[in-house]
C-alpha cells in the first residue's frame, strides 16, 4: 500500500512539473521582453516595477497579456506612461504577439525592421512618440494587420510600397509626420501597384479609416481613397483637392520618375526638345545661377559683420570639412542675458536640483532682486555643440521669450558662456511645486473641487492663448501634470521644460541633411520651424482633465491605463461620479458633466471635426461655476479656508 501511495505521489510530481513547463513562457520571449525593458531609460510612473525576478511570471507583468494557456505573450499595452528610450528589435522574437500598443510615450529613434517578423500581429500602435526615420518596408510582411497607428511622430521618407500587401487593414493613421512622396498612383490600380500586387489597398474594401494629414505628400489622391473626408489629406502638398494644404514655400518639388506600369506617359522623357529651346534654357540657367551667386555672396558679406560659428561636418571617410553657419546676434537683443556667476549664486552653486533628464538638469534659485527662478541647464559637452545647435538654441530662446500670459511660465532670460561651457534657460518659478506632486504625493487634500476647477480653467486659458492668440502658434512639447506649476494661491502656469528636446531633434536632422546634400552656407531663416502639435496638446489636455478629477496617475497597477479605465465612466451619467477622486468630500455634478464631455471630445477626436482649444475653453468657462457662493454652498469648511487665507 505504501509503495502504491509513493508511486501516486511521484506521478503527481511529474505531472506537476510537466504542466508547469507547459504553462511557462519560452526563454526567447522572456529575453525579448528583457531586452525591451533594458532599452527604456526613463520610467516615471514605474510601469516596469514588477518586471523582475521577484515576479518570475511575465504574464503578471504590467502591460503584458498572455494566451489562455499562458505559454505565449500575445499583447503588450504600455500607453501614456511617459517611458523614454528606444524600441528594441528583439521584440521581433515574440512570434505570437497580436497587439503591440505603445501609444503616447517618449520612445524615439528608428523603428526596428525586426518588427516585420511579428506575423501574427493585428494591431500596431506607436502613435504619439518621437520615432524618426523611414517606415520599415518589412511592415508589408505583417499580413494580418488590421490597424496601424503611427501618428504624431517624426517619420520621414516615402510610404513603402510593401504596405499594399496588407489586405485586412481597416485603419491606417499616418498623420502629423514628415512623410513625402505620393499618397499613391493616380491611376485605377490603386495606392501601390506591382507585378505581385496589382491592386494594393484599393483592392480591399477593408480600409475604412485613413489619415494622411499634416505630412508633405505630393501629387493627387487615388480614386479609391476619394471616399475619405478631405481632412484626411489636409496640411500636405497635394493638388486638385479642396482641403487646406501647406503654403507652396513649405513644399519641396518632387521629381517624378517613370515607372514600368505608367503606360509610358512621361512626355519629358519621350519627346526631344528643339535646339533653340535647349540653348535658351542654358542661357537662362546661367543668368539665374549668376544672380543667385551674387545674392549668396552679398548675404555672406552682410553676415560677416556679425558673429559667426564654424560647423564641422564629415564627408568621404574621416576628413573634416567646415561649413560656415552665421549666427545673428540681433535675434536675442530684447532677451535678458544672465551671467553664469549670477545663476550660480542664485542656485546655491547649482546644488538645488529639482529635476533631471538625459539631456538637462533643472535647478531652483532666487535672484538678488527677489523672484524665484527655475534654471534649465543643457547637459552637453562643448565638443558636442555644433553651429546648428547654437542656431536652434537661439531661435528657441527667441520663441519662448514672446510668450506672455498669466497662465504660462515666463522666460526671464538665458545664459550663454564659453568658459566653462554653458547654455541655460531661466524661467520664473511657481513656488508651490507641480500639479503632479499635489495630486499624487499626499497633498491632494489641499485641492478642493473648486480649486481643481480653477486650475482646469487656467490650463485651458493658457492653451487657448498658445494655440489661437499667439502668432505663430506655440505648443507644449510634453503636456502633462508635471508641466503645470502652481503658485502659492494654486494659480496654474504652463512651463515647457522639455524645450531642449526640440533643439536637439531639429539639429540632428539638419546635420544629417548637410552631410548628404553638401550645403555650404546655412542662414537662420532657412532652419526647420519648431514642431507644432496642436491636436497632440488637445489630446493631452483631455488626459490631464481625467487625472485632475480622478486623482489617479496615467498608469497604476490596480486600474491600469487611466484613459482606458475612465472611458467606462465618462459617457454614462449613472456611473460618472465613480471617476471622482475619493479624497474629495464634495463635488458639483454639473461641473463633472462638462469636464467629462470635454475630456471625451479631446481623447476621441474626429479627423472630420477637429476641436480647438478656443471651443473647449468656451465650454468650460460658460458651464463651470467657481464663484465664492458655490464654494460656500458646497462645503462648510470654506469659511475656515477663507479665514485662514
Amino acid at each position: 500500500m505504501e509503495s502504491f501511495t509513493s508511486l501516486v505521489v511521484l506521478l503527481c510530481l511529474i505531472l506537476g512539473v510537466l504542466f508547469e513547463a507547459c504553462d511557462s513562457i519560452s526563454s526567447n520571449e522572456v529575453m525579448a521582453l528583457g531586452a525591451f525593458r533594458s532599452e527604456v531609460f526613463e520610467d516615471p510612473y514605474q510601469v516596469f516595477s514588477n518586471w523582475n525576478s521577484l515576479q518570475p511570471d511575465p504574464c503578471l507583468w504590467s502591460g503584458i497579456s498572455c494566451s489562455p494557456t499562458r505559454d505565449h505573450v500575445i499583447k503588450i499595452n504600455i500607453s501614456y506612461s511617459a517611458i523614454k528610450g528606444f524600441l528594441s528589435g528583439d521584440l521581433g522574437q515574440l512570434s505570437f504577439l497580436e497587439e503591440l500598443i505603445l501609444h503616447g510615450n517618449k520612445l524615439h529613434g528608428p523603428v526596428p525592421k525586426e518588427l516585420g517578423y511579428l506575423k501574427n500581429l493585428r494591431i500596431l500602435d506607436l502613435g504619439m512618440n518621437q520615432f524618426t526615420g523611414p517606415i520599415p518596408s518589412e511592415f508589408g510582411n505583417l499580413t494580418k494587420l488590421v490597424k496601424i497607428n503611427l501618428q504624431s511622430n517624426e517619420f520621414t521618407g516615402k510610404l513603402p510600397p510593401e504596405l499594399g500587401s496588407l489586405r485586412y487593414l481597416e485603419e491606417l493613421r499616418l498623420d502629423r509626420n514628415k512623410l513625402g512622396g505620393t499618397v499613391g498612383h493616380s491611376d485605377h490600380t490603386g495606392l501601390y501597384a506591382t507585378k505581385t500586387n496589382l491592386t494594393g489597398f484599393c483592392g480591399s474594401s477593408q480600409l475604412r479609416v485613413a489619415d494622411f494629414s499634416y505630412n508633405f505628400f505630393v501629387g493627387s489622391i487615388p480614386k479609391c481613397l476619394e471616399h475619405l473626408p478631405g481632412s484626411s489629406f489636409q496640411g500636405n502638398c497635394l493638388h486638385k483637392i479642396k482641403s487646406k494644404q501647406r503654403p507652396s514655400a513649405q513644399c519641396v518639388p518632387a521629381v517624378t520618375k517613370s515607372h514600368p506600369g505608367s503606360n509610358g506617359q512621361n512626355h519629358h522623357q519621350t519627346t526631344s526638345k528643339p535646339i533653340w529651346l535647349l540653348a535658351l534654357e542654358i542661357v537662362t540657367g546661367t543668368l539665374v545661377g549668376s544672380l543667385f551667386l551674387v545674392a549668396v555672396l552679398t548675404a555672406v558679406q552682410k553676415f560677416n559683420r556679425k558673429s559667426s560659428m564654424i560647423l564641422p561636418w564629415k564627408k568621404a571617410g574621416s576628413r573634416k570639412y567646415y561649413s560656415p553657419v552665421y549666427v545673428d546676434p540681433e535675434i536675442l537683443k530684447d532677451v535678458t542675458r544672465f551671467s553664469r556667476q549670477e545663476l550660480e549664486l542664485a542656485c546655491e552653486d547649482f546644488s538645488n536640483i529639482i529635476g533631471s533628464s538625459r539631456d538637462s538638469l533643472v535647478y531652483k534659485g532666487t535672484l538678488k532682486t527677489g523672484p524665484e527662478i527655475a534654471v534649465i541647464s543643457m547637459s552637453m559637452k562643448e565638443e558636442q555643440w555644433t553651429g546648428y545647435l547654437e542656431l536652434y538654441f537661439q531661435t528657441e530662446v527667441a520663441d519662448l521669450s514672446r510668450i506672455n500670459h498669466e497662465n504660462t511660465g515666463k522666460l526671464l532670460g538665458y545664459c550663454r558662456e564659453s568658459t566653462p561651457f554653458t547654455r541655460m534657460l531661466v524661467f520664473e518659478y511657481a513656488s508651490n511645486g507641480t500639479l503632479y506632486e499635489h495630486l499624487h504625493y499626499g497633498e491632494a487634500c489641499q485641492l478642493s473641487w473648486t480649486r481643481r476647477m480653477k486650475i482646469i480653467l487656467g490650463i485651458a486659458r493658457g492653451l487657448k492663448y498658445l494655440h489661437t492668440e499667439l502668432q505663430p502658434p506655440f505648443t507644449i512639447s510634453e503636456l502633462n501634470s508635471n508641466a503645470v506649476y502652481l503658485t502659492d494661491d494654486f494659480f496654474p502656469k504652463l512651463i515647457d521644460f522639455e524645450s531642449w528636446k526640440t533643439i536637439l531633434s531639429r539639429s540632428e536632422k539638419n546635420s544629417g541633411s548637410i552631410a548628404s546634400q553638401g550645403a555650404i552656407c546655412v542662414l537662420p531663416n532657412s532652419l526647420e520651424a519648431r514642431h507644432l502639435d496642436v491636436q497632440g496638446n488637445i489630446y493631452a489636455f483631455g488626459v490631464l482633465l481625467l487625472e485632475i478629477i480622478s486623482g489617479r496617475p496615467l498608469y497604476c497597477k490596480d486600474k491600469g491605463n487611466l484613459v482606458d479605465w475612465a472611458k467606462d465612466y465618462i459617457e454614462m451619467p449613472e456611473v460618472m461620479s465613480y471617476i471622482v477622486d475619493p479624497e474629495l468630500k464634495h463635488f458639483r455634478y454639473e461641473d463633472l458633466e462638462v469636464i467629462c464631455e470635454v475630456a471625451n471630445l479631446c481623447i476621441r477626436q474626429q479627423p472630420t471635426k477637429p476641436v480647438s482649444m478656443k471651443e473647449l475653453c468656451t465650454m468650460l468657462e460658460t458651464r463651470i461655476d467657481t464663484s465664492v457662493a458655490i464654494e460656500f454652498k458646497a462645503s462648510s469648511l470654506a469659511w475656515a479656508e477663507l479665514a485662514l487665507s
